[in-house]
């Protein structure tokens, strides 16, 4: 669980972020989820970019990929989902 500082910081850090994943009209697939977890294990935090072709709500999106990688949701504002899981080198040092 992380504090709301370290929530603060890595929102902060995902200001500059470009989205490494798209969910469009088929929803969240295995394939979506397959590159959820690949791009958390090399970089920790990731933006996601709900397209409008997307017929879920991406608060339901937001919440079933967190659950689905075992990762956190540090802000879900519009289309944007911004997630960050820990992987085992910690390359992202958080505030305490």
């Amino acid at each position: 669980m992380l504090t709301k500082n370290q929530k603060k910081y890595l929102k902060g850090l995902g200001n500059t972020l470009k989205p490494l994943v798209q969910i469009g009209k088929n929803g969240l697939t295995k394939t979506v989820i397959q590159s959820v977890n690949e791009v958390l294990a090399a970089h920790e935090l990731l933006k996601i970019d709900v397209l409008k072709s997307c017929e879920t709500e991406c608060e339901e999106l937001a919440l079933d990929i967190a659950s689905s990688t075992n990762s956190e949701i540090i802000s879900q504002l519009g289309r944007k989902i911004l997630l960050y899981r820990k992987s085992k080198e910690g390359k992202i040092k958080l505030p305490r």
